[in-house]
Order: C-alpha cells, then structure tokens, then sequence
C-alpha cells in the first residue's frame, strides 16, 4: 500500500478511535496507540511500519515535546515550587530506583534496568486534569500541586533522559569503543547544548519571537516558533542527544515569550490533524503478541511497580511538604498517569538503542494498562477527601 493509503487509513481509524475513547473516558493516545496495534502486523496486518512513516513519527514526537514545554506553566511551579519539587523529587526517584532494581532482578543488565526507571519517572498530566476538572479541583491545592509537579517532573525526566542518552552516545563507537578525547569533547559539545538553553530562554528565543511580530507574513511567529524548535532539535542531534529534548526546551523557551498563546494555537492542529497519530499508531505498529505469555509476570509486576512507586512517591513527597494523607491521597494517585511521556521517552530509548524491540513491547503493554487505570484510582481518592 502507498505511503498516502495508509495515511488515509491512520487517520480515519484514529479519528473514530479518538471520538469512542472521549465518550468512554479514556485517554485519546492510548486509542491511537491501540489502533496502531489493531491495524498492524500484532492483529489485522494491514499497516506496516515504512521509512516515511517513522519519519512523520519523528516529526510528531519533537511537536509533541515542543507543545509540552509550551505549555509548560512556569508561574505555576513557581507558585507551588517546594511542594511541587517535593512531590516531583519523590515521584522520580522512587521509580528509578524500584522499578530500576526491579528490572535488574528479572535479568536485564544495569544500563536497561537503569532505562526502565527512567521512563516511568514520566507523568502525563493532561489525564489528570481531565479528573480534577470533573471534580472542580483543578484549582484547589491539590489540583495546583499536582500540575506544578507534573511540570518539575517533565524537566527532571528530561535531564534524566538527555543524560542516558549522553552516557550511551559516549559509549557507541566503532565496535563499542571511542577514544577518550571524542568522548571528551562530546560532553562538552553537550554542556555547551545546554548552556546555550539558557541563553535561548533568556534573549535569543524573545529576540527572534519579538522580531517575527514585525515581519509583513501573517504567519510569521509559527513559522519563526518552528524554526526554533527544528533548530533545536537539529543543534540536540547534532551533539549527541535526542531532538525531543532539543525540541522540549525550544518549547519553554517559546512559552516564556508572549506569543505563546498564537503559537500554541497554530501549531497543535497541525501537530494533532497528522503527525502525532501517525507517531502513536507507529509504537502500536511494533508491537507483537509473540512473547505475551511469556513476559506476562514481568508486565503484571512491573504495572503494579508502576501504579505504586508514582502513588506512594507522589503521596510521600506531599507528607514532607505539610499535606496532610488525605490530599497526599490525591496528589500521589494524580501523578500516576504516564501516557505519551513514557510512550515518547521509551521510543527514544528504542531508537537510542537503550531497550531492545521484545522489552519495548513489554513496557508500552505495561504504560497502557497503568495509564487506563490512573483516572479510576484519582476519581477514588477525590471521592474519599470530598467526604471528608
């Protein structure tokens, strides 16, 4: 099937997919996800995956960060900022080291055990504030410590991320070895990479974004905003990191700008109509039942890790910022969620080479049903403190 075929497919599945996951209360990107799993080689063998269809994956994932920094609400965690710090601490440190120690109990070695903990330190707030929102406590302080922490706990997954990806583009040479002076210098490619965020947020991104309002183009600042976040994305390559985390900062460093409404406004039809369900049916795309069974006792145990390490980090976190265990309830069940967080970081992992194909299968299987349960267990928790 030609490449425009099966987009029509994709997006006409996902789009009714997309509508039945709203009516039921689910998450839209597990519904893309699994119709990726339905329409590929796991189940109907209708879609396979093709180069042009990773790359319209890859343009999605950077969108999909560059949206996430955007929308990044900076006041907010300076407004919550020691318990959403405490609340974010706890919540990916706990699944780092647990889940981490976990994974190396059931045989991995170090580097993928250490990757596994990493990519379930993620939080997707945007399921949660579906919750707190039926609840009207999207602004009470739960709701706001929640949303700070999901913000602090974006940057710390990021950095954890960019880091291990450091680490292993340092030890990926010719046969497995490079010489000390690459290594060297690729880690000060990588600080200068980042020192040079700070100076994008500070002057160059309110420069360039400042300049775009003056230009006679009535799309002027999209276009200047994706010339930010692809240019990011290019420099993160270039120096050995993922382009998401390029595109992540270039998305924080846009929303502190004030043309972040419009350019929020213009880019997520254009990331959501086509390149981010094309990303999501692409994971579903790789994923087989082959070796279910057999990694069954790994998935069970690795979603109850999941659910529990982020609900008792979250809840753990709160007691230590003067919540008392009631709100603490909320707060930890509200940083349960993974979604596409963990979806995007465990596809770079795959393509940085960090997990291999049948335990990226195993965690996507593990993301889904920890994300499916996550809105149940905050509806729990909210239930028991409005009856308090």
């Amino acid at each position: 099937m030609s490449f425009i075929g099966s987009l029509v497919i994709i997006l006409l599945f996902t789009t009714l997919a997309g509508h039945l996951t709203a009516r039921v209360g689910i998450p839209a990107v597990l519904g893309q996800l699994l119709i990726g799993i339905i329409i590929g080689p796991g189940v109907l063998n209708i879609i396979h995956p093709t180069d042009l269809i990773e790359q319209f994956a890859e343009i999605g994932v950077i969108l999909l960060m560059f949206m996430a920094g955007i929308e990044s609400d900076m006041q907010q965690l300076k407004k919550y900022f020691k318990p959403a710090l405490a609340v974010a601490l706890s919540g990916v440190l706990l699944p780092v080291i647990v889940m981490g120690t976990a994974s190396f109990c059931f045989g991995y070695h170090f580097q993928e055990a250490l990757f596994i903990g990493v990519v379930f330190s993620a939080t997707s707030v945007s399921i949660s504030v579906v919750v707190l929102r039926e609840f009207k406590s999207l602004n009470s302080k739960e709701g706001a410590t929640v949303l700070g922490a999901a913000v602090a706990d974006d940057i710390l997954g990021v950095l954890l991320l960019s880091l291990m990806i450091a680490i292993v583009g340092s030890n990926s040479g010719t046969g497995g070895q490079e010489s000390p002076k690459n290594i060297l210098l690729q880690l000060v490619l990588q600080g200068l990479f980042f020192a040079g965020v700070f100076l994008l947020v500070r002057w160059i991104a309110p420069s360039i974004m400042y300049l775009s309002t003056k230009l006679l183009i009535p799309t002027s600042r999209t276009i200047s905003a994706m010339i930010i976040c692809l240019s990011m994305a290019y420099i993160a390559e270039v120096v050995g990191l993922s382009g998401a985390i390029g595109a992540f900062f270039a998305g924080i460093a846009v929303g502190q700008t004030p043309t972040k409404k419009i350019v929020n406004t213009n880019i997520e039809p254009i990331s959501n109509a086509i390149f981010v369900p094309v990303f999501f049916v692409s994971i579903g795309l790789s994923v087989s039942f082959n070796n279910f069974l057999v990694s069954l006792p790994f998935i069970v145990i690795m979603t109850i890790l999941a659910i529990l390490t982020k609900w008792l980090g979250g809840e753990m976190g709160s007691l230590i910022a003067g919540f008392d265990r009631d709100s603490g309830r909320v707060i930890g069940t509200g940083m349960i969620a993974r979604g596409e967080m963990a979806l995007i970081t465990a596809q770079i992992g795959f393509n940085a080479h960090l997990l291999d194909k049948n335990l990226y299968i195993d965690i996507i299987f593990v993301i889904v049903i920890a994300t499916l349960l996550a809105p149940l267990l905050l509806r729990w928790s909210l239930r028991k403190l409005a009856k308090i």
